[in-house]
């Protein structure tokens, strides 16, 4: 059994109104030592297969096909194994 977290973050130069966002309430909030905040997201997916290299293979599938948006995202992902109980 294998774990896979995929850190998705937009691509540089593509804005980030959340991020934005965040970074205002941020400040409002007198917490002014806050130069930027870039707000992304991790998807954690429990897989069951023994081929690490077909399942690197097919977590790239998923990130490219709907996990995420190649045009404005950026993504990395570290598949782990797992001790099944």
């Amino acid at each position: 059994m294998f774990r896979a977290q995929i850190k998705v973050n937009l691509k540089t130069g593509v804005l980030d109104p959340q991020g934005e966002a965040i970074k205002d309430s941020l400040h409002s909030m007198n917490f002014n030592e806050v130069n930027d905040v870039k707000v992304g997201k991790l998807i954690t997916l429990s897989l069951e297969d023994n081929d690490r290299e077909q399942l690197e293979k097919r977590v790239e599938q998923m990130c490219e096909r709907l996990l995420t948006n190649p045009v404005i995202e950026n993504y990395q992902y570290e598949l782990v194994e797992v001790m099944s109980k």
